[in-house]
């Protein structure tokens, strides 16, 4: 039970160092050009127009670049996925797909709302999108990990 607990402590502060990263490329970085602000509200209500426009444009060889793309469709999902997977461990309760997955939404739609309010980057539900598809595919992770290492427990229980 001990390890269990030292285990959690773990996936909690990674899960805080998650967060904190997060809102430093998302809202703070100058990287991404987080510094200067827009003078207009900017968004995107229209689901899947900027990952068509993104898609096209790699494919027609437009004049987004290849980096853009992958950074916009890819990035969005890759960044979200230990959020999902890390979810469990931070609520310290059994946590089921679709719980994941609102929490992962709405953690998304409230940067995202910030990211409007604040005027530093787009609403975009096109990222909506994209960050709970990288929540769900954590949680899927941290599923199959957990079996593994519960097969793996039961397995050397049986050598015993």
């Amino acid at each position: 039970m001990k390890s269990r607990k030292r285990f959690r402590i773990v996936c909690l502060t990674l899960f805080i160092l998650y967060v904190i990263a997060i809102i430093y490329f998302l809202l703070l970085s100058d990287i991404y050009g987080r510094t200067g602000g827009y003078s207009d509200y900017r968004y995107n209500l229209i689901p899947f127009l900027e990952i068509k426009r993104f898609i096209s444009s790699a494919v027609h060889g437009g004049s987004i670049l290849y980096v853009d793309v992958f950074i916009n469709l890819i990035g969005n999902v890759v960044a979200f996925i230990p959020f999902g997977a890390l979810i469990r461990w931070v609520r310290n309760q059994k946590t089921g797909f679709l719980i994941a997955i609102l929490y992962t939404f709405l953690f998304s739609l409230a940067i995202e709302l910030i990211q409007l309010f604040t005027r530093v980057g787009v609403f975009d539900v096109d990222d909506l999108i994209l960050n709970t598809c990288g929540g769900a595919i954590g949680y899927i992770c941290y599923r199959i990990l957990r079996a593994i290492d519960r097969r793996r427990h039961q397995d050397g229980e049986k050598e015993s």
